[in-house]
C-alpha cells in the first residue's frame, strides 16, 4: 500500500486527504497529515487519518510527500526535511509560485519533484489539477496523474505556465463562486427568496458547465442557442458587457497570475 504524507493540514491538504479516501484511492490510515497544532486535526484523527506535529517523523516510510503549505513557510520546512529525504520518495508540491528548481536547490538535485496545482473542489472529486515537472520519469508522472485523477481532471503543462494555472484554476474557484453569488443576489432583487435564488443560480451554473463538458462545445455556440433577436438574454448579456463583465474577469485572472508568480519572493 502506497503511503502519503501531507505536510500542512490546511484547506488544500485536508481536501486532498479527504478526496483520496472518498474516491477509494486509499484508506485513511495510509495518509499522514501534519500541522503545528494537533488540536486542529482532531476531526481527521477520529476519521482514521494519522496526524502528527513532527514533519521529520511523518515522512518516514512515505512514498509520496505532499507539500501543502504557504509559500512563506516552504524554505523552513524544506531545510527541516532535507536530511531525512531519500531519492526514492516523490515530493509533490502544491505551493504557489515555488518552482521545482527552487525546491531542489534545498533538498538536492537527486530528488524527484512534481509540482501540482489542484483546487478546493478536490474534496468532492471535481478538482481541475494542473501538473508540471522537470525530471520525473513517465512512470512517476503517470502514478501521480492517477492519484489526482481519482479526485478530478488533470492536465500536464509546462512549468512556466504554472502561475497562470494557479490563477485560472485555483483562484478561479473563487471567481466562479462570486459570479454565482452575484446571480443569486440579482435573483433576490427580481423577486425570489434568497435560498431559492441561490439554488437556482447554482444549478444553472452547474448546468452550463456540464453542457460544455458533455457537448464538447464552445461557450458562444451555446450562448447563440439562448439569444434571440431583440430578446431578453442578449439584452442582459450586452448590459453586462457594457459594464465590463468580461474585461473585469480577464483583468482579475491576469492580476492573480501576476500575484501568484511573486508569492515565493515576498
Amino acid at each position: 500500500m502506497q503511503k502519503i504524507t501531507i505536510i500542512g493540514g490546511g484547506n488544500i491538504g485536508l481536501s486532498l486527504a479527504k478526496g483520496l479516501v472518498k474516491a477509494d484511492y486509499c484508506q485513511a490510515d495510509a495518509i499522514t497529515i501534519t500541522r503545528r497544532s494537533l488540536a486542529s486535526l482532531e476531526e481527521e484523527k477520529n476519521a482514521g487519518f494519522t496526524v502528527s506535529e513532527n514533519n521529520v517523523e511523518a515522512i518516514q516510510g512515505a512514498d509520496y510527500i505532499v507539500l501543502a503549505i504557504l509559500p512563506q513557510q516552504i524554505r523552513k520546512v524544506l531545510d527541516e526535511l532535507q536530511p531525512s529525504l531519500n531519492p526514492k520518495q516523490i515530493v509533490i508540491s502544491v505551493v504557489s509560485g515555488v518552482t521545482c528548481a527552487d525546491i531542489k536547490e534545498v533538498i538536492g538535485n537527486n530528488k524527484t519533484v512534481i509540482r501540482v496545482m489542484p483546487n478546493t473542489a478536490i474534496a468532492i472529486g471535481q478538482s481541475m489539477t494542473c501538473m508540471a515537472t522537470d525530471n520525473a520519469t513517465d512512470e512517476q508522472i503517470k502514478a501521480v496523474t492517477t492519484m489526482f485523477e481519482t479526485v478530478g481532471s488533470v492536465v500536464l503543462i509546462n512549468e512556466d505556465l504554472m502561475t497562470s494555472a494557479t490563477a485560472l484554476c485555483a483562484c478561479g474557484i473563487a471567481f466562479f463562486l462570486r459570479s454565482i453569488r452575484a446571480a443569486s443576489q440579482g435573483g433576490v432583487e427580481i423577486g425570489f427568496h434568497a435560498h431559492d435564488a441561490l439554488k437556482m443560480a447554482i444549478q444553472t451554473a452547474k448546468g452550463a458547465a456540464d453542457l460544455l463538458l458533455q457537448m464538447q462545445s464552445h461557450p458562444e455556440s451555446e450562448i447563440d442557442k439562448v439569444t434571440s433577436p431583440k430578446g431578453c438574454t442578449i439584452a442582459g448579456l450586452n448590459e453586462m458587457e457594457h459594464n465590463g463583465f468580461s474585461s473585469a474577469f480577464i483583468k482579475g485572472i491576469k492580476l492573480s497570475a501576476k500575484k501568484a508568480g511573486g508569492l515565493y519572493n515576498e
